[in-house]
């Protein structure tokens, strides 16, 4: 059932899958992706986010998605995580925001998903060192990225007026490294497909 209760949402996340730097599917979904599966993952950091007198400040979360390789073509199997720090009322916000249940982007995302594995409430653990970002998610993994090098070595890569459903403007190009296993999906990357970047969003 929807969640018709107003939320928003700030923080920073980030994103790693099996593709080369840059994967088509981030351009959009009707975009052939390298492999005959899309494996990757999104991890996210929590700022500030209210519904009504629910927060979910500091709060972290992970989602991990195996895709065809045309990802617009659905039937993806997908699992999340959140932080066992989170109690019964925010635990039940984030899964409506990820479930697509309270609206916004979420929702037309939703829409993809063909297999939902079991939600899991598990530590995770962020780190946010400006240009490298790092997630660990005990019992099943550890992700992190890194920032490309550009032509000013001081400055961050950045796409910019870039659509994407959940990312914000701008997106920072990096190369991320993963190391996942459970409920059937299995993610092992080294130095491919990365981008970071804030998000803000608002349902429903």
């Amino acid at each position: 059932m929807a969640s018709s209760a107003n939320w928003w949402a700030k923080g920073v996340f980030f994103e790693n899958c099996n593709c080369q730097l840059l994967c088509r599917a981030h351009i959009s979904f009707k975009q052939s992706c390298d492999f005959e599966r899309c494996i990757g993952h999104w991890a996210f950091h929590f700022r500030q986010a209210a519904r009504e007198d629910t927060r979910l400040d500091r709060l972290n979360a992970f989602i991990v998605c195996d895709a065809p390789q045309i990802m617009y073509e659905g039937n993806w199997t997908q699992a999340i995580y959140i932080d066992e720090k989170a109690n019964e009322p925010q635990r039940e916000f984030l899964e409506d925001i990820f479930t697509g249940r309270g609206g916004s982007t979420w929702g037309i995302l939703a829409d993809l998903i063909g297999t939902r594995l079991d939600t899991k409430y598990v530590p995770i653990h962020f780190e946010d060192d400006g240009k490298r970002k790092a997630m660990r998610i005990e019992g099943v993994g550890e992700t992190y990225v890194q920032a490309i090098r550009g032509a000013e070595r001081d400055q961050e890569v950045r796409a910019f007026n870039m659509f994407n459903q959940i990312h914000g403007d701008p997106q920072v190009l990096a190369l991320g490294s993963t190391r996942f296993e459970d409920q059937g999906i299995v993610l092992n990357t080294s130095d491919t497909h990365a981008i970071y970047s804030e998000f803000s969003w608002r349902g429903p």
